[in-house]
């Protein structure tokens, strides 16, 4: 009986999870897991770097032990024998911008499908910031990247295009990407916005922005409205002031409405750069008893949801924001698999929706 029960107990202890609590101090090693599940430490590699290599019984063990012994793999190693890491850089100007963090999700989601972990950096639209970002993020070998936008340091250009990996820069369409683009045109964005203002009768229009230089895509959309309006409607330019790396928000909206009327009061439509600055302007209308469209006219643009909750409802141009993550990171992940992507300029184009606010 005593056999049987030192037997019962060896075998309890070798089925329940490795504990926290070790003797080392240093990190847990890739050997230390495999005695914990019992399984060679060639299997654990397998499992961490490829899941679906191993069976999920086998899988679910190692886990609890990666678990129970809180081992962080050393993804480095991995990188210095194939000189690249599964982990894909993604630059853009801004993580508090609920417009980037769309797209962002949309990026993760494909690229933990298929393996794959984001690295976000953010640039504070400074095109400086954004070339010591990628100089560093390249240094990590990553297998591509993913970069907001085609305007950059020449450096950057440099850099990027020499780099020797698939990159997609994504958020607009241009005529010369680095390598792959998906995005939107933001002057065909702005054109549309035009006719929509000149079919419901409006001939004297401003564009209101929020450093321009900085949010260039936004300048864009300006360009087209311009261009779409000339010799058929006044339009007036209005690049407001802002602190570094701000480009919109509902404050700026509000301040700018009662402002702008009184420097030009023959204005009777205001296309804001975003749908915040437009949700600002609304709101002060509503509280200053401005009528809205009566007054003045206002749009934005994103199609951002509190969009269609304002009174009146505000009308906007709708970016398929995640949808232009999901078809950037499923190009680049074409292209480290070794397949040519159907295209490498995409244009997920947008959509004008119409609100009682014109």
């Amino acid at each position: 009986m005593a056999e049987r029960a030192r037997t019962a107990t060896a075998t309890d202890a070798a089925a329940a999870p490795p504990r926290r609590i070790r003797r080392g101090r240093g990190a847990v090693t890739l050997a230390e897991v495999a005695a914990g599940a019992g399984v060679a430490p060639i299997t654990v590699s397998r499992a961490i770097n490829n899941p679906a290599s191993v069976s999920d019984a086998l899988r679910h063990r190692i886990e609890q032990a990666v678990e129970a012994l809180g081992y962080v793999p050393n993804r480095m190693a991995g990188a210095l024998a194939s000189a690249r890491t599964r982990v894909i850089p993604v630059i853009v100007p801004s993580l508090a911008n609920v417009v980037f963090v769309e797209v962002i999700e949309g990026i993760q989601e494909t690229l933990e499908a298929e393996g794959y972990q984001m690295l976000l950096g953010s640039t504070g639209y400074d095109l400086a910031t954004e070339a010591a970002l990628a100089t560093t993020l390249l240094g990590w070998a990553p297998p591509g990247m993913l970069v907001a936008g085609l305007r950059h340091e020449a450096r950057t250009t440099a850099l990027l295009r020499h780099a020797g990996i698939p990159i997609v820069e994504f958020m607009e369409t241009g005529r010369a990407p680095i390598d792959m683009n998906v995005g939107l045109s933001h002057v065909r964005a702005g054109a549309a916005m035009a006719e929509h203002l000149l079919a419901r009768g409006y001939r004297r229009i401003g564009f209101v922005g929020l450093r321009l230089h900085d949010d260039y895509r936004a300048r864009q959309r300006y360009d087209g409205l311009r261009r779409h309006l000339a010799g058929r409607a006044a339009v007036i330019l209005f690049d407001r002031a802002g602190a570094a790396g701000q480009v919109g928000g509902q404050q700026a909206g509000w301040d700018a409405l009662p402002e702008l009327l009184a420097i030009a009061p023959a204005l009777d439509a205001l296309f804001f750069a975003n749908d915040e600055m437009a949700v600002g302007a609304l709101l002060r209308a509503r509280r200053d008893g401005i009528d809205i469209p009566g007054r003045i006219a206002i749009a934005g643009f994103n199609g951002l949801p509190i969009a269609s909750l304002t009174t009146p409802a505000l009308t906007t141009i709708v970016s398929p924001r995640k949808q232009i993550g999901r078809e950037a990171a499923a190009m680049l992940l074409a292209r480290i698999a070794g397949r040519e992507p159907t295209t490498r300029r995409l244009d997920v184009g947008f959509t004008l929706a119409a609100g009682g606010s014109t």
